[in-house]
């Protein structure tokens, strides 16, 4: 299947990547609050246009 060496890069990699995700995230918070404040506003629209689309084809057929 994976060698050893494939095995423990792959564990070092994931790691290394959600630890700079995480670090690039922390470093952004101030910049999410200014920009994304609103931003549940837009998936709640986005959740009731399917929803929408899902009770109409229901009553369709």
């Amino acid at each position: 299947m994976f060698s050893k060496g494939q095995t423990i890069f792959a564990v070092l990699f994931a790691l290394a990547f959600v630890g700079i995700m995480i670090w690039s995230y922390r470093k952004d918070i101030p910049l999410h609050r200014t920009y994304y404040s609103k931003v549940w506003l837009v998936a709640l629209g986005i959740f009731l246009v399917i929803a929408l689309f899902a009770a109409i084809t229901f009553w369709l057929h």
